[in-house]
């Protein structure tokens, strides 16, 4: 039986640990990964910026891929399923037959459609080469802002000021972590996070990036206000990545 699984994050590595637990005979499986890099535990990609190497957040134990002859294909991305002839096509223009295939492609980060987004020094919170392409950017600049005041969002900012960057959480919402606190619990985690000298703005529509007169970019909110900042970095949400299904 061939086995084809598009995705190698942690939940694609784990439907590989579990099905070889099955010992199931005469098995192929192929694994598209499209990071340049095995699964690693993004739960914790903060700890990055602490000290702990991409081998450290590895999840894959040693060898794993020798010992259980499954065959992983890094930086390759699948643009097409014929499920008739039960093929999937690569970006490459590879073409790879399967009997059962698995579709753990995860989620992408989202980033508002808002004009400036693109921007040099403008990052998402996702992979190891978004953090490290952070701390490059971190090395030049003097501030920072991170759009959205979730959880990651948060845990970023903290990022940012570990790297001695002024700093600066812009939410949309009137208060932080919006889908788990209530009014009162909001305002106390505000005063603990400015506690920690992150400059906290709530309720910011940012509507357009612009070219900034004393740092790299201003940030353009929707009331005509503004915030000029060095590097921008976008902790608003995931959503699936259901297009391949």
């Amino acid at each position: 039986m061939k086995i084809l699984v598009i995705g190698h994050g942690m939940v694609g590595h784990k439907f590989l640990e579990s099905l070889y637990q099955l010992n199931v005979p005469n098995l192929t499986v192929t694994v598209l990964a499209e990071e340049p890099r095995p699964a690693y535990d993004r739960v914790h990609l903060s700890e990055f910026f602490t000290g702990k190497t991409a081998q450290d957040l590895s999840l894959v134990a040693p060898h794993f891929f020798e010992q259980t002859g499954a065959i992983l294909h890094l930086n390759t991305q699948a643009i097409a399923i014929n499920r008739l002839q039960k093929t999937v096509t690569t970006r490459a223009g590879d073409v790879l037959p399967y009997d059962k295939l698995v579709l753990a492609t995860g989620s992408y980060p989202f980033v508002p459609p808002l004009k400036g987004r693109d921007r040099p020094h403008c990052f998402v919170y996702r992979t190891i080469e978004d953090l490290q392409a952070m701390k490059a950017s971190g090395e030049i600049s003097e501030s920072g802002a991170v759009v959205g005041g979730g959880l990651l969002g948060l845990e970023c900012a903290k990022a940012l000021r570990d790297m001695g960057l002024t700093t600066h959480v812009v939410e949309f919402a009137p208060r932080l972590m919006v889908a788990q606190m209530d009014d009162e619990g909001g305002a106390m985690l505000r005063r603990k996070i400015e506690a920690l000298g992150v400059h906290v703005h709530t309720q910011r529509n940012t509507v357009e990036i612009q070219e900034g007169l004393r740092a790299r970019h201003r940030m353009v909110f929707f009331d005509e206000t503004h915030l000029e900042v060095d590097m921008i970095v976008f902790s608003a949400g995931i959503r699936p990545r259901d297009e391949l299904a």
